[in-house]
């Protein structure tokens, strides 16, 4: 697992697939999302060679119910004590009461999704003890106040996090980056669906854009949003599974 600082009070782990961020108030940690299967402790130990402690992590807020994004969510948890956050309707795949929709594939997504899956780490999750539930326009109290944003489409339950205060948008995979190009997410439940809601997060004027595959845009990311709505078609890269 690599550990990169963004920005001072931001830091982005980056999993063999996908990627979670570490934000920093001064009293206390947030993370946003949680990385694969058996990496609770890989995140623990790297949040105290911040200089920081796992118990100062006081909640996890899981933009969607996948594994590579909620798998080492309630490991984590049961390290720190942090509250475990997600939408209503990903909340029941998250806290494993039933497995979750698989995605509705297009044709050339599909080898994409074979090699990711061959790197996932094998072996169930282990669920959350508790999940609190978290809907659109709820805000959060990090980082001068997190707005909930939900961006169905990749999952029913789908949300963002929009940090008005610091121009800062955690999409979760609404919208993914292949070579430094925003692009929309791909393994979707309705593409068209998810356009829509990547129109929306191009509306809230963000500066910068953190998404769970590829690099982030560190600067004018409202309007490399834009580029993806105005013209969606077929996309020309595909995201980095890192």
């Amino acid at each position: 697992m690599d550990v990169i600082e963004l920005l001072p009070r931001l830091h982005l782990l980056r999993f063999p697939v996908g990627q979670a961020y570490l934000w920093h108030d001064d009293a206390e940690l947030t993370l946003i999302d949680a990385g694969t299967i058996g990496y609770g402790r890989a995140v623990a130990d790297a949040i105290t060679a911040l200089g920081r402690a796992p118990e100062d992590v006081r909640r996890v807020v899981l933009t969607h119910f996948h594994e590579d994004h909620v798998g080492a969510a309630g490991e984590f948890a049961a390290l720190s004590g942090a509250e475990v956050l997600a939408h209503p309707l990903d909340a029941p795949f998250v806290r494993g009461e039933r497995p979750g929709p698989p995605p509705r594939f297009e044709e050339w997504e599909l080898p994409i999704h074979a090699e990711a899956v061959r790197q996932l780490p094998e072996g169930p999750p282990r669920p959350p003890s508790s999940v609190t539930e978290v809907t659109d326009g709820d805000v959060l109290g990090f980082g001068g106040g997190a707005h909930v944003v939900h961006v169905p489409g990749h999952t029913d339950g789908s949300i963002a996090l929009f940090l008005p205060a610091e121009g800062v948008l955690f999409t979760g995979d609404t919208v993914a980056s292949a070579d430094g190009i925003p692009m929309p997410g791909v393994f979707n439940l309705d593409r068209q669906q998810l356009l829509a809601s990547v129109r929306r997060l191009a509306g809230l004027g963000a500066e910068v854009a953190c998404f769970g595959h590829g690099d982030p845009v560190m600067s004018g990311a409202a309007a490399a949003l834009r580029s993806i709505v105005e013209a969606p078609g077929q996309p020309t890269g595909t995201p980095a599974s890192r």
